[in-house]
């Protein structure tokens, strides 16, 4: 009998793997290709920081690599939160706190990123990137298709 613990109905992508410290810089990301999945959730981590970011959003376009756009309601500083309140740029007090984007890709363009620009501190900030996406119109079938190097179940 099949159970959720059982299928692979996600896949992990690193937008920005964690690595050195940013201070006043735009982040490299790597883009989402969503062809075949329903959704997508974006995590933000913030580590160690003394200063806010300067942006935060979520992008999409038609084409890979350029042309995109921020997402309506993925804009941090701008959008609402689910809390009903306009949401705020991570801060130098968000230390070890995630930022998340819940997306339904019904609707949206295929090619999701992330523009992330960390703010102008004294030694600047620590950012790693995660993207999970889920409900699959085809299930992987290994753990490097789900974008793991190894899977374990107990």
């Amino acid at each position: 009998r099949e159970t959720i613990m059982n299928r692979l109905d996600f896949k992990l992508v690193s937008i920005t793997p964690p690595a050195a410290i940013s201070d006043n810089a735009t982040l490299t990301t790597a883009e989402i290709d969503t062809l075949g999945w329903s959704e997508l959730t974006i995590i933000v981590y913030e580590g160690a920081t003394d200063i806010a970011m300067a942006a935060l959003s979520v992008t999409q376009s038609d084409s890979a690599g350029s042309g995109h756009a921020a997402i309506t309601g993925l804009v941090w500083g701008t959008s609402t939160n689910i809390d009903g309140t306009t949401s705020a740029l991570p801060s130098a007090t968000d230390d070890n706190l995630f930022q998340v984007a819940q997306i339904d890709l019904k609707g949206k363009k295929r090619y999701i990123d992330v523009t992330a620009t960390t703010g102008d501190g004294a030694a600047g900030s620590f950012v790693t990137i995660l993207g999970i996406l889920t409900r699959p119109q085809v299930s992987p079938t290994s753990a490097s298709e789900a974008g793991a190097n190894e899977i374990l179940r107990a």
